[in-house]
């Protein structure tokens, strides 16, 4: 018997991928990823993609709690 406050644990997600929000915002996915290796500041990395130091921040953010994919289940 399940308790009543448990939560429910599904094997997908409907997060976006890291692939996905680089690809809306026109930003070359392969080449951000190469600047999170090279640990470039927001800073940085935002006056090489045209973008603000928040946008960066955000998708540095998804990565590091993310990761670079999204778990879709299948039925």
């Amino acid at each position: 018997m399940a308790e009543k406050n448990s939560l429910s644990r599904v094997p997908w997600s409907l997060q976006p991928s890291l692939r996905d929000k680089t690809n809306e915002l026109e930003i070359d996915f392969d080449k951000f990823i190469e600047n999170l290796k090279l640990n470039r500041s927001d800073s940085e990395m935002a006056k090489e993609f045209g973008v603000s130091k928040d946008v960066i921040a955000q998708l540095r953010q998804h990565f590091e709690k993310y990761g670079i994919q999204s778990i879709v289940g299948r039925d």
